[in-house]
């Protein structure tokens, strides 16, 4: 990448048949759809990709299927993060190697009884740089239950040479992303955050550069960043409350589930089957999100048809 990237990164679904299986051709489907949507960057093989129900196998194949498909249209972020160094390492090489224009990792934790000191968390993140030559962008998430204050963060910004983006989607994003602005620099090449955008405007004020929503409504989502790094904060606003009901709701009530529901509705995907402990929507919570969904005309819910 020429330039930093700004805008919306979603993460894309990792469809499923209805007996659980991979579905290859929806993968290819589901990256298309996604660009017509107008993504800037679409982000595989993170959480909300289901990434932790995945084989190494099935794994591999989405992202060689999704590398392939988009085909360089817009840059693709493969998501890595693994508990052990050396699993990370081999999927961030893999996957510069077939295209990646940008790693995304957490960092290294496995429950709240293994999670290493602010050390090994340094040298987690040195080594993965080491390895590759893209950016890395770290996933400040309370999934992990790692803490990763801002002065480490900066840190690891200054003395790591591929780490410069940073999703943060902590409690008080927008504080930690102004303070990490301010004692970082021009080491933060990418503040974003994530959460469906539910705190998007208020991030955009501390200065977020842009955001990693789902696949649900990118079309929706991109113009409120678009308008504010503009200069034009009140159309950003009201953009914003156009689509703060279902961002609410996706955030709030369906969570990773929303995309593969709209997406099948909209003949995106064939099923929106989740993995199993994951357990389907229930038919009230279904019903809503489509009312809501159509209210907006998303492209999701109607590319396919």
């Amino acid at each position: 990448m020429k330039q930093p990237l700004t805008g919306i990164l979603p993460v894309a679904p990792t469809p499923f048949h209805a007996d659980g299986s991979l579905d290859q051709e929806g993968c290819r489907r589901v990256m298309d759809c996604m660009i017509d949507q107008g993504v800037d960057a679409i982000c595989i093989l993170a959480n909300y990709s289901e990434q932790f129900l995945l084989s190494d196998e099935e794994r591999a194949t989405v992202m060689r299927i999704s590398l392939e498909q988009v085909a360089g249209r817009v840059p693709v972020i493969v998501t890595v993060s693994h508990f052990y160094t050396g699993i990370v390492i081999e999927r961030a090489r893999a996957a510069q190697a077939m295209g990646a224009s940008m790693i995304m990792m957490m960092p290294p934790y496995h429950g709240v009884g293994l999670v290493p000191g602010p050390d090994g968390i340094v040298e987690h993140f040195q080594a993965v740089s080491d390895a590759i030559d893209i950016p890395i962008m770290v996933q400040d998430a309370p999934l992990s239950g790692v803490s990763l204050p801002v002065p480490l963060l900066v840190q690891m910004a200054k003395q790591i040479e591929n780490f410069s983006y940073f999703k943060i989607e902590t409690p008080f994003a927008a504080d930690k992303l102004a303070a990490l602005i301010e004692a970082g620099g021009k080491d933060i090449v990418g503040p974003f955050d994530g959460e469906e955008a539910v705190t998007l405007l208020a991030d955009l004020d501390a200065g977020a550069t842009g955001t990693m929503t789902s696949g649900l409504q990118p079309e929706k989502i991109r113009p409120i960043v678009t308008q504010y790094l503009a200069g034009n904060h009140d159309a950003a606003l009201a953009q914003w409350k156009l689509c703060l009901p279902l961002i609410n709701h996706e955030n709030r009530q369906c969570g990773l589930r929303a995309t593969k529901t709209v997406m099948m509705e909209g003949g995106v995907i064939g099923s929106d089957h989740v993995r199993h402990p994951l357990k389907p929507m229930s038919q009230r919570t279904k019903d809503r999100l489509l009312s809501l969904a159509r209210e907006l005309d998303l492209i999701a819910l109607k590319w396919g048809k």
